[in-house]
């Protein structure tokens, strides 16, 4: 699924953890909830970062398109 598809299932505290940390490694709490939201984190979807042992990480285009929405906020 596209984040333009989960994103908006998020809660508000998980957008906003995701606006506030954003091109952080992932929490924990945010992969659980981008996964309940429907983002596949183990696809090769555009959204999809590299994961290993610093944590998962989002895409450069993911963060972009973050700012994006934080700025529209």
């Amino acid at each position: 699924m596209d984040i333009r598809e989960w994103w908006p299932r998020l809660d508000d505290s998980t957008r906003q953890w995701l606006i506030d940390h954003n091109g952080e490694a992932l929490s924990a709490d945010a992969l659980v909830a981008i996964s309940a939201a429907g983002g596949v984190v183990t696809s090769d979807a555009w959204w999809v970062g590299q994961g290993g042992p610093t944590g998962f990480y989002l895409s450069d285009a993911a963060v972009d398109w973050i700012e994006e929405r934080a700025n529209d906020e």
